[in-house]
C-alpha cells in the first residue's frame, strides 16, 4: 500500500459542475510525499525546489477556476513519486534524475513498485478527468483542456527569457489568442517554449486534448513572477479575460465570471 487511510488523496476536484467550457488540470499542484517513501532520499530542501512540483502553479489554477467558474483537478503528490504528465513508462514518469539531481528512492524501482505508483496515483487522477469529461461529451457539453504549470527561470544553467508560454498541439488556434492577448500586454510570451508538445513525453495535451479532438493547451508561467498568492491573483486576472475569447473563437462561449477581482 503506498497510501495510508489516513494520508491525503491522490487528487482533489473542484467546482465539478461549473459553468465554463474550461476543464483545468494542474499535474504538479503539490511537492508531497507519501509516507512510506520519505524524502525519495532527497534533502528536504530539495522538495521547495521545482524538480518537486510546479511553484505557484496551484494557486494559479485556483484563482482561474474561481474567475473562470471551472472545473479544477489537481494532483496530490509530487511529480517525483509519479509525473502525471507524463506517460506511465518513460523515463521521466518516475525520473531517476531531475535536471541536475539524483533522486535516489527513484533508482532501480522494480515493476510491482513502478505499478503501484501508477495505481494509486496517476490513473485515478487521469480517470476521474476522463470521466468528466466522457460526462460533458454525452451531455453534448463542448469544452477545452487546459493545464496549469509554472517553470523554473534558470534551467540547467541557462536563463530562460520568457514571463510566460503556451504549449498546444493541433490546437494552435486556441493558443494563438492568448498568446496574442499577453504580448499585447507587453510580456514575452514563448509559443511553444520553453517546452513543446510531444506524444512521448506529454500527456495532458495528447490524450485529453487531441486524442479526444477537444482544443488543449499547456499555460507555463515562469515561477518567480508567482511568488506569492497576490501574484496568483494577477496572473489569473490577466488570463481569464483571454481563455474567455479563446474559447469563444473555438465556438465555445463565455468563459469568465463578470466582476473578478484581482
Amino acid at each position: 500500500m503506498l497510501l495510508k487511510p489516513d494520508e491525503p488523496p491522490a487528487f482533489t476536484a473542484r467546482n465539478l459542475t461549473g459553468t465554463s467550457p474550461c476543464v483545468l488540470l494542474c499535474e504538479h499542484a503539490s511537492n508531497r510525499m507519501p509516507r512510506c517513501l520519505g524524502t525519495l532520499g532527497l534533502a528536504a530542501a530539495d522538495l521547495g525546489r521545482h524538480i518537486a512540483y510546479d511553484i505557484g502553479a496551484a494557486p494559479l489554477a485556483e484563482e482561474l477556476a474561481r474567475h473562470l467558474d471551472a472545473p479544477l483537478f489537481l494532483t496530490g503528490y509530487s511529480r517525483l513519486v509519479i509525473d502525471c504528465n507524463r506517460p506511465p513508462g518513460v523515463p521521466t514518469s518516475i525520473p531517476e534524475r531531475s535536471e541536475d539531481t539524483a533522486v535516489p528512492g527513484n533508482r532501480d524501482l522494480d515493476p510491482p513498485m513502478r505499478r503501484l505508483r501508477e495505481a494509486t496515483l496517476f490513473e485515478p487522477f487521469h480517470a476521474a478527468v476522463t470521466a468528466h469529461l466522457d460526462a460533458r461529451r454525452a451531455r453534448a457539453r463542448a469544452c477545452c483542456v487546459i493545464g496549469v504549470h509554472s517553470f523554473t527561470p534558470v534551467f540547467h544553467g541557462q536563463r530562460r527569457p520568457w514571463e510566460a508560454g503556451v504549449l498546444y498541439g493541433a490546437a494552435r488556434s486556441f493558443a494563438l489568442p492568448i498568446m496574442e492577448g499577453l504580448a499585447a500586454l507587453g510580456l514575452h510570451v514563448g509559443d511553444n517554449e520553453p517546452y513543446s508538445i510531444a506524444v512521448d513525453e506529454d500527456y495532458t495535451v495528447p490524450v485529453h486534448g487531441d486524442g479526444r479532438g477537444v482544443p488543449a493547451l499547456l499555460l507555463e508561467i515562469r515561477q518567480d513572477l508567482l511568488a506569492d498568492v497576490a501574484a496568483a491573483r494577477l496572473w489569473a486576472h490577466r488570463l481569464a479575460p483571454l481563455i474567455a475569447r479563446a474559447a469563444i473563437s473555438q465556438g465555445l462561449g463565455a468563459s469568465a465570471r463578470s466582476g473578478g477581482r484581482a
